[in-house]
This record gives structure tokens, sequence and C-alpha cells, in this order.
């Protein structure tokens, strides 16, 4: 094996020498098993997910959904399908363990009819003319 590599060296230096192109690339940890090996800024790394965490939707928020959704007479079901997203998102969102994302928080909120975000959560939405 050492001499395949070793005419394949010397094949590209000749070429040099005569000044053709020669294109070449080298492979990084060639031959080495380097990419599995942990280095202090993996760890470190690790350390900072660890502690790092997205916020949830709050309680106070679940509630409200479950409340408005109850009042209208809806399922979870039925409030994931009028909003066009699956049930479990609706149960995440009422058990607070889902990560808010304002579309959907605006999508449930138009379907039952009660504000979610802001500081005034669960009073009305007041239907006004929409800005364009």
């Amino acid at each position: 094996m050492a001499e395949r590599g070793q005419c394949a060296t010397e094949a590209i230096l000749a070429a040099q020498r005569r000044g053709e192109d020669v294109e070449t690339s080298k492979k990084w940890a060639a031959g080495q098993n380097k990419q599995h090996s942990i280095t202090k800024n993996t760890a470190k790394l690790d350390r900072e997910t660890e502690e790092l965490h997205h916020d949830r939707v709050t309680l106070e928020v679940g509630k409200v959904i479950q409340q408005g959704r109850q009042s209208k007479g809806l399922t979870q079901k039925d409030l994931a399908t009028k909003i066009n997203e699956k049930p479990q998102v609706i149960a995440d969102y009422e058990s607070g363990r889902a990560i808010p994302n304002n579309q959907v928080l605006g999508k449930i909120e138009r379907a039952i009819g009660l504000k979610l975000r802001g500081k005034d959560i669960g009073k009305p939405i007041e239907k006004g003319p929409r800005a364009k």
C-alpha cells in the first residue's frame, strides 16, 4: 500500500516539474479517526446546551385556551381542525409543553376569541378594522 502512495506522489512531483497543472486535495485527518475525538470545546458546548432550554407556554395560557375552547363547545380535535393544526398541538399548548409559536397562538386566539399574548391574557379580542 505504501508503494502506491509513493508512486502517486512521484507522479505528481514529476508533473509539477514539467510545468503541468496538477490538482490535488488533502483530506482532513486522513487515515486517522479524528472526528470521534472529544475536545474541551465539545464538553463545554454540552454543558451550555444542558443549561439552556426553550421557553414553554405558561399554564395560564394553557388554561385560557382550554376554557375558551370549552366555552365554544369545541374538542381539542375540533379546534385543531379549525386552525389547520394537529390535535397534539392543542394538547401541548393546553398542558404547557409547547414552545410558543406566534402564528399558532394567533390562530388559536382568533378561533376562541380570547387574547393569549401580551398583558391582558384571557380578555376578549376586540374586533376592529384590520390594518393592511
